[in-house]
């Protein structure tokens, strides 16, 4: 379900498409001319109204093709089901369900982009299975009976960095007002990882370019972008320690309370390097299936729109191969805007060159 990040999330240099104000100003103009009661401010509020965000979504064969293994191969789970889809967007997995046999599928975005899933369903045949409500979760009507439940609930709920802007909150809240006792969430494992980077010369590019900006002082900057995450792809070449897990959630009993977490970690340098950053990615399961179907987003797996999320170091870190890099992260909502992400990294190495810090940053 990501969105855009920061702008500073999808640098152009990196080979990241991004679109030109004048671009930006036109699709804003098309989508006025379709809803007149639309203002520029209702689709600025409104990201996900624009098809292009969708769009790479739908491109990810990654994560496209891996809900639809895990959907169409298990049609013994969907055949005659009651399927609730959080987060429909266009409706790509509403339709994945109704294909694997699903009775009746129930879609809920608050985005406007549900307006074209309406259109998408009924263009493809699947307006008597699939049902589309339009608003928040917590606030729209189902359309279920006093006492009915949904068998399965799908979700594409995942932000960078596993939590950013991510809608597990809503999955939450869906799976305990709505989940039947032996009913199932797809998917249902997710995996977040720490590791560790040689990255001088991006560094330079993104950090140190503010120590001298045509001969004058910008420094002030350079601790404001030491702050936000980077969502890029990194050659895994770049990758000097062995990953560590460093959350797992089971989506069938997780908490909300437990979307903030604090965790120690470990990082063995698999040879002798430097260190300019460290990286996260995570890994989904869905284990409900008959096969599991897995896919990661780490810099060893085939790209997802996911990426990884850099978090620059102020000071570089001198490894030798088999230095344990000890640490705690922690990371929780942000107080003002719970979508944002605080994180905080603190990190002990106690090799031939030892070091330690502390890095405070926000993924806003």
């Amino acid at each position: 379900m990501s969105a855009p990040a920061a702008a500073a999330a999808m640098p152009p240099t990196q080979g990241t498409a991004s679109s030109s104000s004048s671009s930006a100003a036109a699709s804003t103009s098309q989508q006025q001319q379709q809803d007149p009661a639309m203002t520029s401010k209702d689709y600025y509020a409104d990201s996900y109204a624009h098809f292009g965000i969708h769009e790479e979504m739908l491109k990810d064969e990654v994560r496209t093709l891996s809900y639809r293994a895990a959907i169409i191969n298990n049609p013994h789970l969907f055949k005659g089901k009651t399927v609730l889809d959080v987060g429909c967007g266009t409706g790509i997995l509403c339709m994945f369900a109704a294909k694997a046999g699903a009775k009746k599928v129930i879609g809920v975005d608050m985005s406007n982009i549900i307006d074209q899933a309406r259109v998408i369903v009924d263009a493809n045949g699947f307006k008597d299975t699939i049902h589309l409500v339009k608003g928040k979760l917590e606030e729209v009507d189902l359309g279920l009976g006093p006492d009915e439940k949904v068998d399965i609930i799908i979700s594409e709920w995942m932000g960078y960095f596993l939590l950013y802007e991510s809608m597990l909150d809503t999955v939450i809240l869906a799976r305990d007002k709505y989940l039947a006792p032996d009913g199932h969430l797809f998917p249902d494992k997710a995996t977040l990882f720490l590791s560790a980077i040689e990255d001088e010369d991006y560094k330079n590019e993104k950090i140190g370019f503010w120590d001298d900006v045509y001969g004058f002082d910008y420094s002030c900057i350079k601790e404001v972008a030491l702050r936000e995450p980077l969502v890029d792809t990194v050659d895994v070449k770049s990758v000097v320690c062995d990953p560590a897990p460093i959350k797992h959630l089971d989506l069938m009993t997780v908490k909300k309370e437990d979307l903030a977490f604090i965790t120690d970690f470990e990082l063995r340098a698999t040879r002798d390097d430097y260190v300019h950053a460290f990286i996260g990615w995570f890994d989904i399961s869905f284990d409900a299936c008959h096969k599991p179907v897995q896919f990661s987003t780490g810099p060893q797996a085939r790209y997802t729109h996911w990426k990884q999320t850099v978090f620059y170091t102020r000071d570089m870190l001198t490894l030798n191969a088999n230095d344990i890099v000890k640490g705690k992260i922690t990371c929780a909502p942000n107080g003002k805007n719970p979508r944002d992400l605080d994180i905080k990294i603190q990190w002990n190495v106690d090799g031939d060159v030892k070091s330690s810090g502390e890095m405070n940053y926000q993924m806003s």
